[in-house]
């Protein structure tokens, strides 16, 4: 058996098994190691090498956390959720409930769509954003799963297709870059209309979600946070601060290009103006630490997972066996090509990270099999994507459980992974494999 398949098999199955996500990573990248001709040193060396590489992302979500909890002790959360309490009016009728839904969906689909393009912040709006709506999708009765499925459309969908922001880097710098370093001899103009028939699949699972899996009412509890949120009294000066810090940690991020300094400064300028006199600085980094903990050691284990998986060079053995079971069966090799991309990247977590693994070794076997340059782009592009909604690892999935599961009732494996890998990583396949087989 491969030791990657094994791996991410073990992986999702202590995860499903409701064991952490941050010790089904480490087993599985213990017996990778094993399994792949490694002998314990060299698994854990290559384990402990590897988790350095997370954590940038596991400080950058720290951070975030703090500053969306001074956030939220600004007033400026507490303002935007009795906003959208009021559109449903007095008299919460059936066509007010509905209405505040669809407009409350859009909005967050808005923005995670945004958060990709026009303002590059990734998932950093979800912890500041999502928290303080929470006691809405109560009353409306919203299922999360739902929002979880919107939140990681828009965080996958828009990079796969819109050559701006966070997708400019993942189709010209990254995908194009390294097709083109493995001869295909692509063009950038070829890329975006590639990766249309994948990203078709994103939005038909997208639907089935919204009309069909999760369209009927869900029940959730009051809890104490919302309590304390409704009861905060809102002061137009800390709102102004709120506004401020904003654009600063926005302004801060985009200059420098780093999430912890754009956090830090959103922060700092909460810390010293006064707006959260009313509480200790370390209560609220405290508090924001804690909300982001998981999502941090999640990524600085995935990170040494997915160091000891290169380092077993079972990657490049499992692509590499393909051509024995396939023989000349182009259609089976489109199909079988992406569902290794499928394995590779849920349990590296990354589409960004899986492209360079991959590209080198799919480019000449998509040449081998007469597959065209469109073609091969599809099969490259979605084999990377494929995973990277629907893995325990990814910061698509994790994003959302961040801020859905503010208040403890939002299961990260049950309500953002199976939902995300149901509603997408299954369609992607399907139309994964007719873009390569049409184009």
């Amino acid at each position: 058996m491969n030791a990657v398949v094994v791996a991410v098999c073990l992986m999702l199955g202590l995860s499903l098994a409701r064991v952490n996500v941050v010790i089904a990573l480490t087993i599985s990248a213990l017996v990778a190691g094993l399994m792949g001709g490694m002998n314990l040193q060299q698994t854990v060396d290559a384990f402990n090498t590897g988790l350095g590489g997370g954590a940038q992302i596991a400080l950058s979500y720290a951070l975030l956390g703090a500053f969306a909890v001074a956030l939220s002790h600004s007033g400026l959360t507490t303002l935007i959720s009795s906003k959208v309490i009021g559109a449903l009016g007095k008299e919460q009728n059936q066509t007010n409930i509905k209405r505040v839904r669809w407009l409350l969906l859009l909005a967050i689909l808005a923005m995670a769509i945004s958060s990709q393009n026009l303002l590059p912040i990734h998932i950093a709006f979800i912890p500041i954003l999502i928290p303080p709506l929470l006691h809405v999708m109560s009353k409306l009765k919203l299922d999360r799963r739902l929002v979880a499925c919107v939140l990681t459309f828009g965080l996958v969908t828009t990079y796969m297709i819109l050559p701006v922001g966070f997708g400019g880097i993942f189709l010209n710098d990254i995908l194009l870059a390294n097709l083109n370093s493995n001869d295909l001899n692509a063009v950038r103009e070829q890329i975006p209309s590639a990766m249309l028939i994948p990203a078709l699949g994103m939005i038909c699972g997208l639907l089935i979600a919204v009309f069909v899996s999760y369209r009927k009412p869900r029940e959730y509890q009051a809890n104490k946070v919302e309590t304390e949120a409704s009861l905060q009294q809102i002061s137009g000066k800390n709102i102004a601060i709120s506004l401020v810090a904003i654009a600063a940690t926005l302004a801060v991020q985009l200059y420098t290009g780093s999430m912890i300094f754009g956090a830090l400064i959103g922060f700092i300028i909460f810390s010293f103006s006064g707006a959260l006199s009313h509480v200790a600085d370390q209560d609220i980094f405290n508090q924001g630490v804690r909300m982001m903990a998981n999502i941090g050691f999640i990524m600085i284990s995935a990170a040494g997972f997915a160091a000891v998986v290169k380092a077993t060079g079972d990657v490049t053995t499992l692509v590499a066996s393909l051509s024995d079971m396939i023989g000349d069966n182009k259609a089976l090799a489109a199909f079988l090509m992406l569902l290794v991309g499928l394995f590779i990247t849920m349990g590296i977590g990354s589409s960004f990270s899986t492209i360079p693994i991959i590209a080198t070794i799919y480019v000449p076997l998509a040449i081998t099999f007469g597959f065209s340059v469109p073609a091969t782009i599809a099969l490259v592009g979605t084999a990377a994507a494929l995973g990277d909604a629907g893995s325990p690892a990814s910061d698509s999935t994790l994003g959302p459980t961040a801020g859905l599961n503010a208040d403890g009732q939002h299961d990260h494996i049950r309500d953002s992974v199976i939902p995300t890998f149901i509603h997408y990583n299954i369609p992607l396949l399907v139309f994964g494999w007719i873009a390569a087989m049409v184009l």
